[in-house]
């Protein structure tokens, strides 16, 4: 027990250590995802400010058909704050990824089910959510956003396998803002660079990068609390 609760005193003391160095190793990150993309985004940001009212509308179009075909969605999610910013970035990439969400698990439950079952089957905890589905469907789906035990493109096929009805799937869709914010701050902080990088002129002082650097600790800090604590409780209903 002594030994136990030694070890529960040093893990502590070294989480602040973690957590700053995994801080520094997200910014270094960052920044270099910004030089390397300096040519790309101011190019891109133009193009879609040409489009004008319709600039969303097609991306939004573009990240919902990407759910649907499996591709990656964390790229967009970072164009998308590199873009449009953090306010309107978070909007449009949740309403992307919910309508391709809702494609794909329409798709699973109507048109494609035998292929999505295969995929399915290297997963054997899915049967454990499955069943607690069938009790509490909808808080399930929230936990699962909050905290995927799924990659998240085969989850909305996964999902519309069980027994969730097709409102509550939709409801549970929030539980993506935390992660969406998160991916969409990151790419705030990659445009900002990727400007800088590429001779843009960006009238921004200390004090924006300042409150953004905090922002975006915060919103790091909080979406691992939510995450930790949703994949907890998922353990205890899944019993998995």
């Amino acid at each position: 027990m002594t030994d136990a609760n030694s070890e529960a005193r040093e893990s502590r003391a070294r989480r602040p250590w973690l957590l700053a160095l995994v801080a520094v190793a997200v910014v270094v990150l960052l920044v270099f995802a910004g030089r390397q993309l300096a040519g790309v985004i101011p190019a891109l940001a133009e193009r879609i400010e040409e489009m004008g009212v319709w600039g969303p509308v097609v991306f939004v179009c573009a990240y919902a058909a990407a759910t649907v075909a499996f591709a990656p969605g964390s790229i967009l999610t970072l164009a998308a704050g590199a873009i449009f910013g953090i306010g309107r970035g978070t909007v449009i990439v949740f309403v992307g990824a919910t309508t391709g969400a809702a494609l794909a698990f329409l798709v699973a439950r109507y048109l494609a089910r035998s292929a999505i079952e295969s995929k399915v089957a290297d997963y054997p905890r899915f049967a454990a959510i499955d069943r607690a589905i069938g009790e509490q469907g909808r808080k399930i789906v929230v936990l699962l956003r909050l905290s995927p035990v799924f990659p998240f493109n085969l989850l909305n096929y996964a999902l519309g396998l069980t027994r969730v009805r097709f409102v509550d799937y939709l409801i549970a869709s929030l539980g993506m803002i935390p992660g969406t914010l998160l991916y969409v701050y990151y790419g705030q902080v990659i445009g900002d660079v990727a400007a800088l990088a590429s001779g843009v002129e960006v009238a921004r002082g200390a004090g924006y990068y300042t409150v953004l650097g905090v922002g975006l600790a915060a919103t790091i800090v909080v979406t691992t609390l939510v995450t930790r604590i949703a994949r907890r409780a998922l353990k205890e209903i899944t019993g998995d």
